[in-house]
């Protein structure tokens, strides 16, 4: 179980929520929940309505659609966080690869967080705008 300001930090060295003043990420922190995940474990199947979004505190996790390999993410990586915003099927299947600790953060909590701060959201424009980014230049190979 991590304690709150083990979660602050951990929130903080998040490309999303680098920009957040800490005493916001304290209430975010609190209903963080900590999950964790035995290797081999599946964390989300692909089709499964999706509400979370999740970081990487430990370990590490393969993304993958169907016999796809996709990605790989460990420490600090977001995953999830396009349900968290609009709650759609999953995209894709999350694995845990090795033991994994991670941190849960409902879709709620974050539009909460995101009414009273421009700056989370901000960060979240910056995380679809990289996504588009990276989907353009992959159907251009």
């Amino acid at each position: 179980m991590l304690l709150t300001i083990e979660k602050v930090l951990i929130l903080k060295s998040v490309p999303i929520f680098s920009s957040v003043p800490e005493s916001q990420l304290v209430d975010l922190a609190t209903i963080a929940e900590t999950v964790e995940y035995d290797a081999g474990e599946i964390i989300m199947n692909q089709g499964d309505l999706g509400t979370s979004m999740y970081i990487v505190v430990d370990g590490k996790v393969r993304i993958f659609n169907k016999d796809k390999e996709l990605a790989e993410h460990g420490k600090r990586a977001v995953f999830g966080e396009l349900a968290a915003l609009d709650p759609e099927p999953r995209a894709a299947s999350v694995q845990a690869i090795e033991d994994c600790t991670l941190l849960r953060l409902d879709g709620e909590s974050l539009y909460d967080l995101m009414s009273g701060n421009k700056e989370v959201t901000r960060g979240i424009v910056h995380v679809l705008c990289d996504y588009t980014r990276q989907n353009l230049a992959r159907a251009k190979t």
